[in-house]
């Protein structure tokens, strides 16, 4: 009995993370920029930093990963 708990929790943290998907809907705000009706995936990405300053490259562009997906990199003020 007491090797199962052990057995689980290292089983558990081998397997891969689950594949999911987040669909932002309506009037969906990240530092105070919209995002509305976008969808991120494991091929389709987005790294968003905020800073409380004017980012030296301010907006969005997408780039690869080098996996044959694409990342959303914004540099964004806070508002």
């Amino acid at each position: 009995m007491r090797l199962r708990l052990p057995l689980f929790v290292l089983t558990a943290t081998l397997l891969p993370a689950a594949a999911g998907e987040v669909r932002f809907g309506k009037n969906v705000r990240v530092g105070g920029h919209d995002f509305s009706n976008q969808t991120f995936d494991n091929k389709h990405r987005a790294k968003i930093y905020l800073y409380s300053q004017k980012p030296r490259k301010e907006g969005c562009v997408w780039r690869s990963d080098g996996h044959a997906g694409r990342v959303k990199v914004c540099h964004l003020q806070r508002k």
